[in-house]
């Protein structure tokens, strides 16, 4: 293909102009400090402790599912977490919301995906308040061999087009391709505290990059 002398300043700025295309980098939602560019019940249940965000209570039964939740709404993302959770008695779990929005009634609750964490629940993909069922697990006895209990784990949530990856401590557990396509694959994100234990979690190194 030949290139005249003339077409060279109008293929220049075309060239120039793909390469000024700002790229979207992976920044933090939490700055270790303070809530800001979040929302929820940071009176009693949510509160910063070491850096991190913490939520329920050892002493006393969390009475319901709390969540703490992005004012902002994201839809194709990789969304990077550390997570401990602790617990004494009681149902103990966790969980972080994507694509998702708070529900009206009760008004404490969240509709969309869950990263599921907690036992016979650990990497897995729960629909809240929507179908209420785990869409898809790992191997329960292989994923028991990944998670470090009572400790720091890394967690990876990648959403995009429809298309759900979780990964614990670097191990892929969930590849899910959502089916029905009325399902909403945008949202808020929200860190949770299950209902019904004597529980605690805690969140911190929270990155997202958009994709």
């Amino acid at each position: 293909m030949k290139i005249s002398i003339r077409s060279l300043p109008a293929l220049f700025l075309i060239l120039t102009g793909f390469m000024l295309v700002p790229q979207k980098k992976r920044v933090s939602l939490f700055d270790g400090r303070t809530f800001n560019g979040w929302e929820g019940d940071t009176i009693k249940t949510w509160k910063i402790e070491d850096g991190a965000i913490a939520g329920g209570s050892l002493e006393e039964t969390v009475p319901h599912n709390f969540f703490l939740c992005t004012k902002k709404t994201y839809s194709n993302f990789v969304l990077n977490v550390k997570f401990k959770l602790t617990g004494r008695e009681g149902f103990i779990n966790t969980g972080v919301q994507f694509n998702s929005v708070r529900s009206k009634d009760p008004d404490y609750e969240m509709i969309g995906y869950q990263a599921d964490l907690g036992a016979k629940f650990w990497a897995s993909l729960y629909d809240e308040s929507r179908r209420n069922k785990t869409l898809i697990a790992p191997d329960s006895a292989e994923v028991l061999k990944l998670v470090k209990l009572n400790d720091w784990n890394d967690y990876e949530v990648r959403s995009e087009n429809g298309r759900i990856r979780i990964s614990l401590n670097g191990k892929q557990t969930v590849d899910y391709t959502e089916p029905d396509k009325s399902i909403p694959q945008k949202g808020i994100i929200g860190l949770q505290i299950h209902g019904g234990g004597k529980a605690k979690v805690y969140y911190k190194d929270i990155y997202i990059e958009e994709l």
